[in-house]
């Protein structure tokens, strides 16, 4: 049977799959271009292993935040594949942990990891990172500011955000950082997570699962703000 896992919350599409200690991996990079890409993305390593969706017996998926339509096209294609695979187990990781584990942290390390959130905040959460032993959640998922993450006290920063924020982050705590292209996260790394103790977690009901998005989508902020009102049936922010 194949392990499969995908990444899809940022501008980096990545596709793993895994079978008897055979791995096949695909990346497709550019905005956009996930929900034309990810399928086709999926089929090569299925091929590559020598199987097909009958043959996918584990899923995995980073839940965000992130690219609200990155997320949106990663929760649909999980949704229908577990329609599609009755008994399919599906499991998540929040997109910064991910990149926590995809920074090869030594045994142990506190990573602090912060995201690009828009209007000058962060996404921001600390892990103290074991691989391949185990994941510690020392600071949850959240809306943050440089200023907000001064107890982190981190070994290392991991970094994707405006330049000015990313240089405030590295001011601030003076540890060893990753910006940029390496602090993507990838599907290999999410992969790392499962099984993993504090890593990925099971998605019980696949159905009614929804990603944490973090924020509303700046389309729906727009609107509201246009027309002074709430839409009536808004997309879950949290779980």
């Amino acid at each position: 049977m194949i392990t499969l896992a995908f990444e899809t919350t940022t501008d980096r599409l990545s596709v793993v799959g895994r079978a008897d200690g055979r791995t096949g991996e695909r990346v497709l990079e550019g905005a956009r271009r996930h929900a034309s890409g990810l399928f086709p993305l999926i089929e090569a390593v299925l091929a590559e292993l020598g199987g097909g969706l009958a043959d996918v017996d584990t899923l995995l998926l980073a839940d965000g935040p992130g690219s609200f339509t990155g997320l949106r096209v990663g929760a649909a294609a999980a949704k229908a594949l577990a329609r599609a695979r009755p008994g399919l187990a599906v499991w998540s990781a929040s997109t910064l942990m991910v990149r926590a584990a995809g920074a090869a942290p030594v045994h142990g390390a506190r990573v602090l990891v912060a995201t690009s959130a828009l209007r000058g905040e962060l996404y921001a959460a600390c892990y103290r990172v074991d691989l391949p032993r185990s994941v510690t959640t020392l600071l949850e998922p959240a809306l943050a500011t440089p200023e907000s993450l001064h107890g982190a006290m981190p070994d290392l920063l991991v970094a994707d955000a405006p330049e000015k924020l990313v240089d405030r982050l590295a001011d601030q705590f003076a540890v060893p950082l990753i910006r940029g292209v390496a602090s993507l996260p990838t599907a290999t790394a999410l992969l790392s997570l499962l099984g993993l103790p504090g890593g990925a977690e099971p998605v019980a009901h696949p159905e009614s699962w929804e990603p944490r998005y973090g924020r509303l989508a700046e389309a729906q902020i727009r609107w509201e703000a246009a027309h002074g009102r709430a839409l009536s049936d808004p997309s879950s922010i949290t779980r």
